[in-house]
């Protein structure tokens, strides 16, 4: 177990290294946040109004419900574009191949390289919120947060097997997994990122129903806005846990196909 997580810590200690060359883009990405909220803001105080504001699933105002959305949504492009990346960069520096021939498990590997975007994203989130609370008025005074931390352990469990999926794609086909843009694209439609989804067409909600982004919202949103505890959250926790339980073996067998298959073909190491 030491030796497991020193591997990962190393992976880890790697990407910080290679993300403190580069100290403007945190400035950067700071400013980019106090935007992105002031927009959210001037938006929902245009499109409030007192029937939305009751369609709401947690009564509050449109603002924070649609920040929640567009702020968590960032979670699903980590962790699809993560392992994506991360197989890119190695395989463009040319230590893919010296990586893979290491006793470091597969799993550890995975693990290791998305340990430092999830964190960077979720300082991102953070730094959201905190514009939007200070500034804005965004609402954190019922907060769980032992809730919310065990929604986003959950969220990134269940959409880490989605985003090793479409690194076996890649792996495989040396190209952009195309089915990666179409969840990203029904998951902005139905999964709750803007609008609740009870106001969609009932073959969207049951699409809705199917997408972990649905339950992963709709918890975040209780334990952020709500106050809702884990006794309150259980069942979307459970879906998605649910999820994690099937994608993250399935993701990880498939992820090892590809890569036997590659390393059969001779074609590990091409783009």
């Amino acid at each position: 177990m030491i030796r497991s997580l020193s591997e990962v810590w190393i992976f880890f200690w790697r990407d910080l290294s290679v993300a403190r060359t580069y100290r403007i883009l945190f400035v950067l990405e700071a400013l980019e946040a106090l935007f992105g909220a002031a927009m959210f803001y001037y938006v929902a105080r245009f499109v409030d109004s007192p029937q939305l504001q009751h369609a709401l699933p947690e009564g509050g105002s449109y603002f924070a419900f649609s920040l929640i959305g567009f702020v968590f949504f960032d979670y699903l492009n980590a962790a699809m574009d993560t392992f994506d990346r991360s197989l890119a960069e190695a395989r463009d520096t040319g230590t893919l191949e010296h990586l893979l021939v290491t006793q470091t498990s597969l799993p550890l590997i995975l693990a290791g390289s998305a340990i430092y975007p999830f964190l960077v994203t979720t300082i991102r989130i953070a730094v959201y919120i905190a514009w939007s609370a200070l500034l804005f008025g965004f609402p954190l005074r019922d907060a769980n947060w032992p809730a919310v931390a065990a929604v986003l352990l959950a969220t990134l469990l269940a959409f880490s097997g989605l985003g090793i999926l479409s690194a076996s794609y890649v792996l495989l086909f040396k190209r952009g997994n195309p089915a990666k843009w179409l969840l990203l694209g029904v998951s902005s439609v139905a999964g709750g990122m803007l609008f609740p989804v009870t106001i969609l067409p009932d073959w969207l909600q049951l699409v809705a129903r199917l997408n972990p982004v649905t339950y992963a919202l709709d918890a975040m949103r209780a334990a952020l806005l709500g106050g809702a505890g884990l006794e309150a959250v259980w069942r979307p926790l459970l879906v998605l846990l649910l999820f994690a339980a099937v994608l993250l073996p399935v993701s990880m067998a498939v992820f090892a196909w590809a890569l036997r298959r590659t390393k059969t073909t001779g074609t590990l190491m091409h783009r």
